[in-house]
């Protein structure tokens, strides 16, 4: 059985990202990522998706017992079944919505 691909970020997402941007450093893993990862992993191809330095970001990923839920670790949005971002808008088919989600947008950190 192929599984389908889910792109997932790292920022925001798999650590305690909270805007301040540090290019060395990635913060601490967020609590819940492991188990969520775990269980994504049963069904779906995961492949990490991010901005930061990819040895930097696979570093991290070792660091935190992540690396073993990873198929790839990539800095381009590739073809996938989903994505899975803290800073995203869903399309509904709704142009004038879509704007509007657009304009209320705020990352569940802030």
């Amino acid at each position: 059985m192929i599984k389908k691909i889910l792109l997932i970020d790292l920022d925001g997402v798999l650590n305690e990202y909270n805007g301040s941007y540090d290019k060395n450093f990635i913060p601490k893993i967020k609590k819940g990522a492991k188990s969520f990862l775990k269980k994504l992993n049963n069904e779906y191809e995961l492949h990490l998706y991010t901005t930061r330095n990819l040895l930097l970001a696979s570093k991290w990923l070792i660091e935190n017992d992540l690396d073993k839920f990873f198929k790839d670790v990539t800095n381009i949005k590739t073809p996938a079944y989903l994505y899975i971002d803290d800073r995203t808008v869903c399309f509904s088919g709704d142009y004038e919505k879509t704007i509007e989600d657009v304009r209320n947008f705020q990352v569940y950190w802030k």
